[in-house]
């Protein structure tokens, strides 16, 4: 029934939903009647609505209450009524600019990249950092201490991760120059991943011309890398704004506490990748977000070999800005992607 609506019914909900993204409220035909862009009665406007509502694209929170876009109206909104904005130079230069490395690792960037999604779009904002799958460019173990140490791995995509790790109390300077030699020497255009059993098995089988302390050291490094996806989310607050029931703000937190799981760190990413650029769902179109009542626009972004390896998002109410944000989340994408070349 959405694919026969005609042109009128088509406005008027395209005015409906505009309006109540504006203002969060449900819209009444007086209300409508009253913008002057529609030149049609209250009861003209009355009886679209009603059509509206059998088509399942409005609802009616409250018997004497307006129109409100159920889930399945806003997602026809964004599909096929929406016109999206375009950047202005002056932002695309702005967003370039901030999540550029300038002295930063790729962490730190995409860090701060995900910060600056928050603060431009009023919501909450996500980036899930590439999981180490590239060539490991160098790594070096570092003592910080009586039994503590750092190793700090450099991939070829520009990735920097620092993992502290559990060193032995007597370990000297030069076993830990020892076990970065190894390393180094074993994953020469390798990913880790790759080299990681070929080095596990030298070890057991004591072919590793290593002593005890060194060869502890090395499955210290090989442990704490475990090639994990990180999630990074800002601006939590922004999607506290507008809840008013504890009820929705356990749903939130419940949001949050998912995406910690690695299991949906992993969702994510297929969902990323399931589509061509940017992709928004609202609502219960994903578990993800059914129970909280929010959206999300999330693209992906790709390294220097043209894999996908991460993405950027943005999640808020259903009724977010869309038409300025997927623009941002798109280019944003874009830009990370540059970052990895």
């Amino acid at each position: 029934m959405i694919q026969e609506l005609n042109e009128r019914s088509r406005e008027i909900f395209r005015v409906i939903v505009e309006t109540y993204m504006a203002t969060g409220e449900p819209v009444g035909s007086r209300t409508l009647s009253k913008l002057g862009t529609l030149d049609l009665s209250p009861a003209s406007i009355r009886n679209v609505m009603a059509d509206l509502m059998d088509a399942g694209l409005l609802y009616a929170p409250h018997v004497s209450a307006g129109r409100l876009p159920t889930q399945a109206g806003m997602q026809f909104f964004v599909d096929g009524l929406l016109e999206v904005g375009n950047l202005t130079e002056a932002e695309r230069a702005d967003i370039k600019a901030r999540c550029s490395m300038n002295g930063k690792n790729i962490e730190e960037a995409l860090t701060e990249a995900s910060s600056m999604l928050s603060g431009l779009s009023n919501c909450a904002s996500l980036v899930l950092a590439p999981k180490s799958d590239s060539p490991i460019r160098q790594i070096e173990f570092v003592q910080l201490g009586v039994g503590r140490g750092l190793v700090i791995i450099v991939t070829a995509d520009g990735l920097v991760e620092n993992r502290t790790i559990e060193l032995p109390a007597r370990l000297s300077p030069s076993a830990l120059q020892e076990a970065s030699n190894y390393m180094n020497q074993r994953l020469m255009g390798k990913t880790l991943s790759e080299a990681r059993e070929d080095i596990r098995k030298e070890l057991e089988s004591h072919q590793a011309a290593l002593d005890e302390l060194t060869s502890s050291v090395v499955e210290s490094g090989l442990a704490s890398w475990g090639g994990k996806e990180t999630l990074i989310v800002r601006g939590h607050a922004n999607l506290l704004q507008d809840v008013q029931a504890l009820e929705d703000l356990e749903k939130i937190k419940e949001l949050f506490d998912s995406l910690e799981a690695r299991r949906e760190r992993l969702k994510l990413l297929e969902l990323a990748e399931s589509g061509d650029g940017v992709r928004i769902f609202i609502g219960a179109e994903n578990n993800l977000f059914s129970l909280s009542g929010t959206s999300m626009i999330i693209s992906p972004y790709q390294n220097s070999r043209n894999q996908v390896v991460g993405a950027v998002g943005v999640i808020g109410p259903t009724r977010l800005n869309y038409a300025r944000i997927i623009p941002m989340v798109d280019y944003t994408a874009r830009v990370i992607g540059r970052l990895l070349d």
